[in-house]
């Protein structure tokens, strides 16, 4: 595990302008002046030192602490996070869901067994280490057959990727490059539910010190070593950018209580569910019912929201003020942990994830079993790997062993819910089932927008509802 912050210094352009280079807490205190004088920026300047920044920082603004914490917004922190679990990244995420940034893409890069992360590190007892190690390799072993099994019918059956034929049959080599690159993402998009979220991944994040600070005191208070680790490492770096907000970065009581709560909680709902373990037998991939509820402000109705829609031609276009003040609580009943990974990037709004294992999806309902019966009945035999790796998370979790969680693949369903306002539902609507969509969450959505349209028809048409072709 690594983290690297990483400055911005100015363009060249930005130099032969001759515009002021600041340092992220000298940026602040500067922002900060604002607020007690109207000066102008060339009078804040005016108090630098150039040759000691740090002391200029308190001579333009002593408030520059987090009991400020709108200053510290104005503190820009980027950091680059190599070799952390892809739970972890995840996690990140449901705590810095403003932050800007990418994750390592498990649709576009193909992962091996080398990946793994060391049990040690994660906090594997060392009781379960042996067994664990031996799971997760049988789990690549998988990832591995079905990669190869969705690569062979795609070549076999190339309609199934949905690529135009008029692009798969030229034979220039920018087309077939294309081509090749659509089949393998096809591929990944399907075997990838085998992955352990044990596989480490990258994240690069942008954000205000602020930001960083509060994701400091969560991962510092956690009871996984993981989280722990990284947190300790983000306070290192940020000591470079914001070193007068490091003493808030830091565990705190409030944080460890409220994390022990949560996942009490999670432990009680685990354990209320005696009949899992018999439902999961007979069917390991858990249909993802939709629900959507919608809370209407005063004197609007769906007439309203098509006039909300009519200056809509894409989804980065206005919307009316109409579906802007109505609220939206929307989610499914089990969803793989793949698909929670993109639906969790979206900012706005809450979402809502208890992390107890329902089910074991790999895609078995993206195959024909009379177009393909010998890939359909391997494919089939192999998730009982997914079968016995969601099983024992959900024993290890009723046993409130914190470390369940990485006995999971990307597979794994939970429940998922997301609480934002109409116009941002329509926009994930929009994105989640547009051009190069995955297909599982393109069909999440499309179901969504089938209990929108219930309530506001109106509406359809009017919705840029896309068809999630290849990209």
């Amino acid at each position: 595990m690594k983290v690297t912050q990483v400055a911005v210094c100015p363009s060249e352009a930005s130099n032969q302008a001759g515009r002021p280079a600041l340092t992220p807490e000298l940026l602040a205190a500067s922002g900060a002046r604002y607020s007690r004088n109207n000066e102008g920026l060339a009078a804040i300047l005016a108090r630098i030192d150039p040759h000691d920044l740090e002391k200029s920082v308190d001579s333009i603004f002593k408030m520059v602490d987090y009991g400020h914490q709108s200053i510290a917004d104005m503190v820009p922190v980027a950091m680059f996070i190599d070799g952390i679990s892809i739970w972890l990244a995840y996690y990140l995420w449901t705590l810095c869901p403003l932050a800007g940034g990418q994750e390592s893409s498990t649709r576009y890069l193909k992962m091996s067994v080398e990946g793994l992360i060391p049990p040690e590190r994660l906090g594997i007892p060392p009781s379960q280490t042996g067994e664990w190690t031996g799971l997760m390799e049988r789990c690549f072993q998988s990832y591995q057959t079905a990669l190869a099994a969705w690569e062979k019918l795609s070549l076999e059956q190339p309609a199934v990727m949905g690529i135009p034929r008029w692009l798969i049959e030229d034979v220039s080599s920018a087309a077939q490059k294309k081509v090749a690159r659509m089949r393998r993402n096809f591929a990944f998009d399907r075997a990838r539910y085998f992955l352990p979220v044990a596989c480490a991944t990258n994240v690069m994040m942008l954000m205000s010190a602020r930001g960083w600070v509060q994701l400091c005191q969560y991962l510092l208070s956690h009871a996984l070593p993981e989280a722990r680790q990284l947190g300790g490492l983000v306070r290192d770096e940020l000591a470079l950018s914001a070193p007068r907000l490091l003493k808030h970065a830091r565990a705190a009581e409030p944080h460890q209580r409220a994390l022990e709560a949560e996942f009490d909680a999670l432990v009680q709902s685990a354990r209320s569910q005696p009949l899992l373990e018999s439902s999961l037998q007979k069917h390991p991939d858990q249909p993802a019912a939709p629900f959507l509820s919608v809370m209407l402000p005063p004197n609007v109705s769906g007439r309203q929201f098509a006039t909300d829609l009519a200056c809509h031609p894409n989804r980065y276009a206005p919307v009316g003020s109409g579906l802007q003040r109505t609220s939206v609580r929307f989610g499914w009943s089990a969803v793989g942990f793949a698909e929670i990974r993109d639906l969790n990037r979206h900012r706005t709004g809450t979402k809502h994830c208890p992390q107890a294992p329902v089910g074991f999806y790999h895609a078995l309902d993206q195959l024909d079993p009379e177009d393909a019966p010998g890939m359909w009945s391997r494919l089939r035999g192999e998730g009982a790997v997914g079968l016995e790796t969601t099983l024992r998370a959900s024993r290890l979790l009723q046993a409130a062993q914190p470390t369940y969680i990485y006995w999971s693949l990307l597979g794994a369903q939970y429940p998922f819910e997301h609480l934002t306002t109409a116009d941002k539902f329509l926009y994930e609507a929009e994105l989640r089932t547009g051009l190069g969509a995955h297909f599982r969450y393109a069909r999440h959505l499309r179901d969504t927008l089938g209990l929108w349209y219930e309530k506001f028809p109106e509406t359809r048409g009017l919705v840029l509802e896309g068809s999630a072709e290849p990209e």
